[in-house]
């Protein structure tokens, strides 16, 4: 079953994120450093069915647009352009908490192809907190112009999520676009995040932690990431923890194991 067919997913939206869905609309998180052309990308997949307002309690701006492809009706959240989603800003902690509390049921995560390095950082962070991604490696037109040759397969293959290449701004790839959000949100494409190793100690630490956090947050986050914050003193996180999953009463248990 998809987030879109659960009332509880919707309530969650509703009451924490101010954004209000349709019975079966797939919601999508759309993340990306400044200056990739997220907005383009956005514009171009929603056109004028579109609204902005401000995050619940945060001084930022929150836009959202319509669109439907083969009869299903999506909702697309632009989340703030950034370079993290390590919560050290307002901005950060808005597109982190949507991404891992708000459940979209398709997480596009859009890249410049002229400085694809830089960016696959963000990328890398969101594959660590859910396998409903997509990348959209956008701006080909440019890098194009720079002979800059990206083999998007090799790329799909080495990360283990859908890749897909794009010049929104002159409507390339933007119907590969909507099929690849289709089917990850409708659940007939499987992705499988390559995750990052780190050092033993590292690797360690996590596979102690992860049994007492599955423990205390069930299904609701992947507990490797979970830990990995834990392990980085992100209090910030263990904050949102509380506000969303209503962990109050296991708050101290939560700080506990990472003791």
């Amino acid at each position: 079953m998809t987030n879109a067919n659960t009332e509880e997913h919707r309530k969650i939206l509703r009451e924490h994120f101010g954004i209000t869905t349709s019975q079966g609309q797939f919601t999508v998180a759309l993340a990306g450093n400044p200056n990739v052309g997220k907005s383009t990308v956005f514009n171009a997949l929603t056109g004028l069915h579109q609204h902005t307002g401000n995050w619940p309690g945060k001084t930022v701006d929150n836009a959202q647009g319509n669109f439907t492809y083969l009869d299903r009706s999506f909702l697309m959240v632009d989340l703030p352009g950034t370079y993290s989603i390590l919560a050290h800003t307002v901005e950060e902690q808005v597109a982190r908490d949507f991404i891992c509390f708000g459940k979209p049921d398709a997480t596009l995560v859009v890249l410049d192809a002229t400085c694809l390095e830089r960016n696959l950082n963000l990328a890398l962070q969101v594959m660590e907190i859910t396998p409903k991604i997509i990348v959209c490696v956008n701006l080909m037109d440019e890098a194009e112009k720079k002979n800059i040759k990206i083999d998007i397969s090799a790329l799909q293959k080495e990360l283990g999520v859908p890749v897909i290449a794009t010049a929104a701004r002159n409507g390339k790839g933007l119907d590969d676009l909507r099929q690849g959000l289709y089917e990850m949100s409708t659940g007939s494409c499987i992705a499988v995040p390559r995750q990052i190793k780190y050092s033993p100690e590292v690797e360690n630490a996590i596979q102690q932690l992860m049994p007492n956090i599955s423990r205390l947050i069930g299904p609701n986050l992947n507990p490797r990431w979970v830990a990995l914050r834990l392990l980085d003193g992100d209090q910030t996180f263990i904050k949102s923890i509380t506000h969303y999953l209503d962990l109050n009463l296991h708050l101290t248990g939560l700080q506990e194991v990472a003791v």
